[in-house]
């Protein structure tokens, strides 16, 4: 019998909660039979969802939580006051070893928080990092981190470059993958305090594969398999790339649909566009792990609907599987 692996979700989180929550669970569970998911939230409004549908009653199960952390509120005020918010009840579920997995797509302030607090870092581990996959020309590129630390140090840094490496690894399948540091050129005496400090570090550490500066313009084509920077520069990364992306996306259904002649090579195009489209759909990827904490947690997106919660979650069958934490925990280089 396969391992299951457990996983608790906010079901109150983000846009479209708990509606596209509740799909994407359902989604999840049908299509893999690895995965248990614990529906974190207010009962009522959750069992309104699952009214009518049929399921697997042992592999989801509600698990009610009376409040909700909304987006505005203040981070560290919102875990400390709503102790049984479907975020820090998810947290726990996490902490006390029933789940092995906490996945929303609430207040990312929130969760960041909540995290730290509640299921804490890895010993030795100086700041957990968030650490999303980002398609590319070449497949996958990692990048670490993506908004939990804005104002990192280059230890820190360093840490995040060898987590990231055995992150990689271990669910990509491909030893020794390269890592680049985010710069604004590729010469080593180039960017900001903070790149030229973590520079020299970088390139000293014999675990990890290390080649260099990599610029923005270099990231759609894969040219690093890991890249590091810190959260204000990895965020702004993170955004561009994903709003380039639907602008380019929105641009080309224009332009086919801009004439006949245009419409009717659209159809000839379409099944070769839909494929290369498919693989630059960011929600294909599922959401950004906490790397670095005791326990699996994922932030999603906020606007996440059913086909990226369904692929988050099944995201972390891979991520148990591959015993991430335990590889992070056990590495003594770190």
């Amino acid at each position: 019998m396969n391992e299951i692996t457990k996983v608790a979700l906010d079901a109150m989180g983000g846009d479209n909660a708990p509606k596209e929550m509740v799909k994407g669970a359902l989604e999840a569970i049908n299509s893999n039979e690895e995965l248990k998911v614990y529906l974190v939230g207010q009962e009522a409004r959750i069992k309104a969802e699952l009214e009518g549908i049929s399921f697997d009653k042992s592999r989801l199960e509600i698990v009610h939580a009376t409040e909700v952390i909304e987006t505005a509120e203040p981070p560290a005020n919102a875990i400390r006051n709503k102790k049984d918010s479907s975020i820090v009840v998810g947290l726990k579920l996490v902490k006390d070893g029933t789940c092995d997995a906490f996945v929303s797509a609430g207040s990312t302030g929130a969760v960041l928080v909540g995290a730290i607090g509640i299921v804490r870092t890895i010993k030795g581990i100086k700041r957990p990092a968030l650490a999303p996959f980002l398609p590319t020309e070449k497949g996958v590129s990692l990048l670490i981190d993506c908004g939990a630390n804005v104002d990192a140090r280059p230890g820190e840094l360093l840490q995040f470059a060898k987590m990231g490496s055995i992150y990689y690894e271990n669910t990509i399948g491909k030893e020794k993958p390269t890592v680049g540091i985010v710069n604004i050129g590729a010469e080593e005496d180039k960017g900001n305090a903070l790149v030229k400090e973590t520079f020299p570090l970088l390139k000293a550490c014999d675990t990890i594969n290390f080649i260099g500066s990599c610029e923005a313009r270099d990231i759609p084509s894969g040219y690093c398999d890991v890249m590091v920077t810190e959260a204000f520069v990895g965020n702004v990364v993170l955004k561009m790339f994903e709003g380039v992306g639907k602008t380019l996306i929105s641009e080309l259904k224009k332009g086919i649909m801009s004439s006949i002649r245009s419409k009717l090579a659209g159809v000839l195009l379409k099944p070769a566009l839909k494929k290369t489209l498919a693989k630059y759909d960011a929600n294909a990827y599922g959401g950004a792990p906490m790397l670095g904490l005791n326990g699996l947690v994922v932030k999603t997106h906020g606007s996440s609907k059913a086909l990226e919660v369904k692929n988050t979650l099944e995201q972390c069958i891979t991520f148990n599987k591959a015993k991430i934490n335990q590889k992070i925990a056990e590495s003594t280089n770190l």
